[in-house]
């Protein structure tokens, strides 16, 4: 049996502002098409399928377009919900999909399996919802649950327990964050309370593949338990993590092969940095014009509207950050102590220039501009 582990498409998640429906479109017709010609017959998505719990009406187009088509390539889909997702609103049409389509978002079903055979005999799926402690400890009352981990850790005895009664080959699917992975900062949406919800490995003891979802780069925990992340790059953070899932072949006695398909990148991301008036002009970034563009500005003080200059450069500049270079440390002297050892105006404007940039006074040319204005204003006042 060969099994596609993809997970996280957050559909409807936008791009420091920008919508990226339709690139994720391309690249789910991609991964469709990867799915027909490596004769897939089962494809995981481990989780956060919508990026909010309340979608547009166009996310809903596009998951029902992309599982119809995932059918039609001949695989069957298993779906399951993650913590962007709203349980209620992804389960409700469940009943609804034709047959081969399977969407779990009940916690009490983690331990009943949907079976899929293949010429070696079953393949349990045990599809595992994301586990709010606070949300689903009441399903289990005879069972302490305070945190992600002991819950995470209680289901998979109960899936363990089936698993052991029915025999074959079995497949577990969760979305969590897991011991020994590293997250990026300001993506996956932070699911611990300290080191309190990291599951272990140990947790997902038994099965012969753990397809995991929530973190959004490829990692691998053991052989057989990993994260496929996702499908687009929704961060700067990631730009150096690959795109792709994993392609799971289990023989008749277990797993047999991992392979890794890439899939493509629409738009490649960027940080650039230096001088504003050298990302303006060196011809060093010039291969960065085409893509998301992360600049950062190393001018000691804020410049004019970087973001509009910067854009007439590079169309897809998404997000400009002031990073200064060499500024002056704090020389200890409050704002009120330069402004009384201030013995002209000209120096009374320095002293403001100098607090609120951070150690900076004016320059050579702000300070000519600067007397230029007192002269004319002394002008005025001595002809008034």
């Amino acid at each position: 049996m060969r099994i596609l582990h993809t997970s996280d498409w957050h559909i409807g998640r936008s791009f420091h502002g920008h919508a990226t429906l339709d690139a994720l479109r391309d690249v789910l017709c991609v991964l469709t098409t990867q799915v027909r010609e490596h004769d897939v017959d089962v494809v995981i998505v481990a989780g956060d399928v919508f990026d909010s719990a309340a979608p547009a009406g166009a996310c809903y187009t596009l998951l029902t377009d992309t599982l119809r088509a995932l059918s039609d390539a001949g695989a069957q889909i298993i779906v399951t919900s993650g913590n962007h997702d709203s349980a209620a609103r992804l389960g409700f049409q469940s009943a609804l999909l034709r047959d081969g389509i399977h969407i779990v978002t009940d916690p009490l079903s983690a331990a009943t399996p949907i079976t899929i055979d293949d010429a070696y005999g079953p393949v349990h799926f045990y599809g595992i919802p994301f586990l709010e402690p606070a949300l689903v400890r009441h399903l289990w009352p005879d069972t302490e649950l305070r945190s992600q981990r002991a819950t995470i850790e209680h289901v998979m005895g109960l899936v363990r327990g089936d698993r052991a009664g029915r025999g074959g080959r079995s497949v577990a699917i969760a979305h969590c964050f897991a011991a020994g992975v590293e997250s990026t900062a300001g993506v996956e949406r932070e699911i611990r309370q300290g080191s309190l919800d990291v599951v272990p490995l140990s947790a997902f003891e038994g099965p012969d593949y753990v397809a995991l979802g929530h973190i959004h780069g490829r990692q691998q925990l053991s052989e057989r338990v990993r994260y496929s992340g996702a499908p687009l790059h929704y961060s700067f953070g990631e730009a150096d993590k690959p795109r792709g899932s994993w392609l799971i072949e289990l023989d008749a006695v277990g797993l047999s092969s991992v392979q890794w398909l890439e899939l493509p990148v629409p738009r490649r991301l960027e940080t650039i940095r230096g001088a504003l008036d050298e990302l303006l002009t060196d011809d060093r970034f010039a291969g960065c014009e085409d893509a998301w563009v992360c600049a950062q500005y190393t001018d000691v003080t804020p410049q004019l509207d970087p973001m509009r200059r910067l854009q007439a450069r590079y169309p897809f500049c998404a997000t400009v950050m002031h990073t200064p270079e060499g500024v002056r440390g704090p020389d200890g002297r409050t704002y009120a102590r330069r402004v009384r050892a201030a013995r002209s105006d000209a120096e009374l404007m320095d002293a403001f220039l100098t607090h609120v940039r951070d150690g900076e006074g004016a320059s050579e040319r702000e300070a000519e501009v600067i007397r230029d204005v007192i002269d004319e204003r002394s002008l005025v006042e001595a002809t008034a």
